[in-house]
């Protein structure tokens, strides 16, 4: 079985949530009522159980083929987050039709504010981390999990599951080796939201130099952290974006 496995809930238009470096129900807990007006598809992404493992690595590129084909079937309202964002965007680039709209919560797309002395910052502790896992400077290591909302980052050890999730992590490709022509999906008129939680310089920057890149809509939901769809008051915000895309399915 080489097919990603989606998750269906709800009745109406499809959104679908495409996660980052923690899974579905982790990411997307908050938006358990968007299921009451829309067909929520939670899409599992390669190397998260039940889909099936990655050949070597977590890549963006494999991620992008693999979201293509799922987009192309149910062209879809895209929500991802993190790492999720960047095989969603390459896939929209590729091809503008296969999705109505875009959010964009909290990318690791450096190359939008590549000389921000915090983006450059982000960059070499997330790099680090993606590179030597569990062997990473143990303060940037630290600094890398409470920022990307790791629960339980105290002194002594780290919990076994941020562990795991760390070497899933690792070795993953890196976020700054991509390039996406934003222009394209400027050009294709995708309605685009620009998400951010308020809790990282990097991040916020990031998310204001996409926004602009794009000509986004730009939304700060502080409260949650990382995951910010747990943000108060986010899911009727990302209800009235979409709600406001216009229909182009007749």
């Amino acid at each position: 079985m080489d097919d990603l496995v989606v998750e269906r809930v709800g009745r109406g238009p499809a959104v679908m949530l495409v996660h980052g470096g923690a899974g579905p129900r982790t990411t997307w807990a908050g938006l358990e009522a968007l299921a009451e007006r829309w067909t929520v598809l939670s899409v599992y992404r390669r190397g998260f159980e039940p889909s099936p493992p990655v050949c070597e690595r977590h890549d963006f590129e494999v991620d992008a083929e693999d979201l293509a084909a799922l987009f192309r079937a149910h062209r879809p309202h895209v929500v991802a987050h993190s790492y999720g964002t960047l095989g969603t965007l390459l896939a929209a680039a590729r091809d503008p039709a296969s999705v109505r709209s875009l959010t964009i919560i909290e990318p690791p797309l450096y190359f939008v504010a590549p000389d921000d002395p915090d983006v450059v910052r982000l960059r070499g502790i997330g790099d680090a981390v993606l590179t030597d896992g569990l062997a990473a400077e143990p303060d940037s290591l630290r600094e890398f999990l409470t920022l990307a909302g790791s629960p339980g980052i105290g002194p002594g050890p780290l919990p076994e599951p941020v562990r795991a999730a760390v070497r899933r992590a690792q070795y993953a490709r890196l976020p700054g080796e991509i390039r996406i022509d934003l222009e394209i999906l400027r050009a294709s008129g995708i309605p685009a939201l620009v998400v951010s939680g308020a809790h990282t310089a990097g991040l916020e920057r990031i998310c204001d130099g996409l926004a602009a890149a794009l000509g986004a809509e730009r939304l700060i939901a502080p409260g949650a952290g990382h995951f910010v769809a747990a943000a108060p008051g986010f899911t009727e915000r990302l209800e009235r974006f979409l709600t406001a895309v216009p229909d182009t399915s007749q």
